[in-house]
């Protein structure tokens, strides 16, 4: 009787785990199963085409930020600059190199008087963030606040999947930084770390800063900025003063004190007012694309936007993205540029050389559907893995932002690019990714390359493959989480 009694407790007790774990999974699965189209009253408000390609002289200048280095040097730069206010918008923010010389300089911004704003993804900002000293130092400044996007709420599993993943900085009405990178060693500096990534981005100087005139875009990003910082799905981190009181708090701040000094004086032509007239190209138009900021399904609006854009090709269109998770609607409008378009061509990062394991996974198996669209395929093999999300239509226009051309970017997240008319950006930029483009090899079909002669791919560890060929075909019952 008592090992009956002793079993049927041991059942209760699995039966209970087993129903959180569904509880769990299902709850955060549910509400993406069902994939959201783009709705005619949606589509009667996006006049993206008109926006980007009808305007001329616009106020607003630009440059590539294409080095991690540089990423980091055009940080320091505008913090130092700044008068009024700092805004950082981040995926992701880790302690590290980059980001104590960061915080370091914000802090004496602070101190200055400047009103600082930092926006994290809640579920990155409760993983690295919630307990670390060094961002209390950060927070508990009374003019510096930080708050986390959609934190993670275990009791509601279904608002666990919408992740903020915009990357921007506004430094006053001065100029702001919008691209892919997220805030710590892997994607700035030139710090040593195990690992590094590529990635771009770009730099808006708003040439009309002093009279205040509201016609660059950083307008558009600060009111996109406000209605995400101010929504319902945001909330504090910790801004609690006097936390600078705690010993362990109280160290961080000194520390950061004292590594802003040393900064300072070993670094300082970072440290002094900078022209960016001179250091950045005329555009005709800079044009933000943004989608919904909520944390359920999304309607496809920024994939939406950029196939308008990509239709408007002449000659040729150059997608380059981390990875390609597609539906059936992705595909499509693929395909739907490359039947109007002459040169349609994507590069990705290639399945031994990326750095996501799973959207990679997904890549291999379902690469032939890619091909079927007829766009020209490219896998990037350089030995780094590359994160820049940019498109180039012709000559004349440039995109650069977060988006990757995956599920969770067109219906889960939100997202951010920039689209930008300018001959010399765009230059610029098609220089950058053809250089990128030498180290790849053309997709001629799921197992056949053409490679170039320079190029040494590595083969795959034997079990890191068989781990990836099974894991892609499970993925396929979750793949619009991917």
């Amino acid at each position: 009787m008592w090992k009956h009694l002793k079993r049927h407790k041991i059942a209760s007790i699995f039966l209970c785990i087993l129903a959180i774990i569904l509880y769990m999974v299902l709850g955060a699965i549910a509400p993406f199963v069902h994939y959201r189209k783009i709705s005619d009253e949606t589509k009667d408000q996006i006049d993206i085409v008109n926006e980007v390609y009808n305007r001329e002289n616009s106020v607003d200048r630009a440059k590539l930020l294409e080095s991690n280095l540089s990423a980091w040097e055009d940080r320091v730069r505008l913090f130092h600059m700044a008068k009024e206010r700092i805004i950082l918008s981040t995926f992701d923010m880790r302690e590290g190199n980059s980001t104590t010389d960061l915080a370091s300089i914000l802090l004496k911004k602070a101190d200055e008087g400047v009103k600082i704003s930092i926006l994290v993804d809640g579920m990155n900002g409760q993983y690295r963030m919630r307990k670390n000293n060094f961002f209390f130092a950060i927070s508990s400044h009374p003019n510096i606040e930080i708050r986390f996007y959609n934190p993670i709420n275990l009791l509601t599993p279904w608002t666990s999947q919408g992740r903020m993943h915009d990357k921007y900085i506004i430094v006053d009405e001065y100029a702001y930084i919008l691209g892919g990178r997220n805030t710590f060693d892997y994607f700035i500096g030139d710090y040593p770390t195990r690992g590094k990534s590529y990635d771009r981005e770009v730099l808006i100087y708003n040439t009309k800063y002093k009279t205040q005139e509201m016609e660059s875009s950083l307008y558009q990003l600060e009111a996109y900025f406000n209605s995400v910082w101010n929504s319902k799905y945001c909330e504090s981190f910790s801004n609690d003063e006097s936390l600078r009181e705690n010993d362990k708090v109280k160290e961080q701040i000194i520390r950061l004190d004292k590594h802003y000094k040393q900064l300072l004086e070993e670094k300082p032509e970072y440290f002094s007012d900078y022209d960016y007239e001179k250091d950045t190209v005329e555009t005709d138009s800079v044009t933000l694309i943004s989608g919904e900021i909520g944390i359920y399904g999304k309607e496809p609006k920024v994939l939406y936007q950029l196939e308008q854009l990509m239709l408007q090709a002449k000659d040729r269109v150059v997608i380059h993205t981390p990875y390609a998770v597609c539906n059936g609607y992705m595909y499509s409008v693929l395909e739907n540029v490359a039947s109007k378009v002459p040169d349609v061509t994507m590069m990705v990062n290639s399945i031994e050389n990326g750095d996501n394991f799973v959207a990679s996974s997904d890549y291999r198996i379902n690469k032939g559907k890619l091909l079927d669209t007829k766009i020209s395929l490219y896998e990037y093999d350089g030995g780094t893995s590359y994160h820049g999300k940019s498109i180039v239509i012709d000559d004349t226009i440039s995109i650069v932002g977060s988006y990757n051309y995956d599920l969770r970017s067109t219906y889960m997240d939100t997202e951010l690019m920039v689209a930008i008319s300018s001959k010399n950006l765009t230059k610029s930029l098609s220089e950058y990714m053809e250089n990128m483009e030498k180290d790849c090899r053309k997709v001629i079909g799921k197992t056949e390359y053409q490679v170039p002669d320079h190029l040494k791919i590595e083969e795959m560890d034997t079990k890191k493959d068989l781990v990836m060929k099974v894991f892609g075909h499970v993925a396929q019952l979750f793949r619009y989480l991917i």
